[in-house]
Order: structure tokens, then C-alpha cells, then sequence
């Protein structure tokens, strides 16, 4: 069985239950934490892709969102997303699960991740 790469951050709750879950599952996977391992932004711009953009792959209930100044809050291109997520890390919803055959989601729910094991 291969991998399943997760992102997150490695203090995050939501991440720890992922990960948690999946060795339960006997599922191996790789972690990597985008504070410690930037996403590249090739990378950032395919999950937005998949996910149906930007508005699914950011955190906007976060805190970190919360506190950006209102025009910061409103970027007008790819550009300005990937520079916002260069800032702030934080702002990514996490878990990221990206799968062996390269499918994206977003978030951990157990119903979702037995659904996606098959």
C-alpha cells in the first residue's frame, strides 16, 4: 500500500486526528508541516485547481484570516493568494490529504476518509 501524503501543521488537532485515523487504519502516509516545509506555489496552485479555488483551500473562519487587514482580504489574483499563503502558512485548511493517484481534499472527517479508502 502506498503513502498518502498529508500537510498540515503538526500541533494542529485536526491534523493529529487525521493522522491518528489513519494509523488506525493501517493506512501509511507522510506528513509534512507547511510551517517547517513551505508549499511551493506550482503545488499550491494544482490543489486550488482541483478544489475549485482558493476559497476552498483558504481558511477564511481561521483566526490568521480574522486578523488580516480588510484589503488583504480581498486578493485579486493568484498571485496575491500565493503571496497571502507565503505570509501566513496558517491560512491553508489542513489537513491537506493529497492521494497516490494525485486526488486533493481538504479537512478531516471520518465518514469522508473511510469513503475515500474504499
Amino acid at each position: 500500500m502506498k503513502p498518502i501524503q498529508l500537510y498540515g501543521l503538526k500541533r494542529c488537532s485536526t491534523c493529529v486526528k487525521a493522522m491518528k485515523w489513519l494509523e488506525d487504519a493501517g493506512q501509511p502516509y507522510e506528513f509534512s508541516d507547511y510551517r517547517d516545509n513551505p508549499i511551493a506555489p506550482a503545488m499550491l496552485s494544482k490543489w486550488k485547481e482541483q478544489l475549485g479555488g482558493w476559497e476552498k483551500l483558504v481558511n477564511r473562519a481561521s483566526m490568521t484570516w480574522r486578523n488580516l487587514p480588510e484589503p488583504r482580504k480581498a486578493p485579486q489574483d493568484d498571485s496575491q493568494w500565493l503571496a497571502l499563503i507565503e505570509e501566513y502558512p496558517t491560512l491553508v485548511k489542513r489537513p491537506v490529504r493529497v492521494e497516490v493517484d494525485g486526488r486533493v481534499s481538504v479537512g478531516f472527517n471520518a465518514k469522508k476518509y473511510e469513503e475515500l479508502r474504499g
